[in-house]
């Protein structure tokens, strides 16, 4: 590599990381939306700043909105368990979801909430560019791609970039479901790899 072109390269992460960092800032401080008042913390999401793969759910819950982080309750321990069967190291993604405060009682976001936050999801998507964006339940699929119905949609990728799964949650629930969520994450991780190849 050129040493012209490597400072080039080195110029770019921290410029992409500070952006990041100024957007998260700005999650953190935001008032567009009532969810706002009743927050501990927002919850702008985490991973690597290049992530190939980015993981998008409904909303903070309890346990998300005293830590500021995204699934670390019950259904992140799915999560991280579903991560490691696919052979996909949690800090290797980036995780966030469509709303980014606890809506109360942990209730579906409202089309008004999910509108105020979308420009958020909108910016992550553009600063980190992934290869592979899983929407992970209903609230998330309808939010990106205006269409629901997770179990008939599951597995499908739209737009050459988003492939639908369940929620963690759902999973929670319903045990069933494991092997379908973990099929998913592998599809994904292969798609980022295959991907990764094509355009080295």
């Amino acid at each position: 590599m050129r040493q012209d072109q490597s400072s080039e390269l080195k110029g770019q992460k921290p410029k992409t990381a500070d952006s990041l960092r100024s957007l998260n800032e700005e999650i953190r401080s935001c008032s567009r939306c009532p969810l706002a008042t009743g927050r501990t913390k927002a919850v702008p999401g985490e991973g690597p700043v290049r992530a190939e793969i980015l993981l998008v759910g409904e909303a903070p819950g309890r346990d998300e909105d005293l830590a500021g982080r995204p699934f670390v309750g019950r259904a992140g321990s799915i999560l991280d368990c579903c991560l490691n069967d696919a052979g996909i190291d949690r800090s290797e993604v980036f995780i966030t979801n469509v709303v980014k405060c606890r809506p109360p009682e942990n209730r579906r976001p409202k089309k008004d909430e999910v509108e105020a936050c979308r420009p958020y999801l909108e910016s992550q998507l553009e600063l980190i560019q992934p290869k592979v964006v899983v929407l992970m339940g209903n609230a998330a699929t309808r939010a990106v791609l205006d269409v629901e119905g997770v179990t008939s949609l599951r597995g499908q990728v739209f737009g050459d970039l988003f492939l639908v799964t369940f929620h963690p949650a759902a999973v929670l629930r319903n045990g069933n479901l494991r092997e379908a969520f973990v099929s998913d994450l592998l599809a994904a991780r292969d798609r980022a790899e295959r991907l990764t190849l094509q355009q080295s």
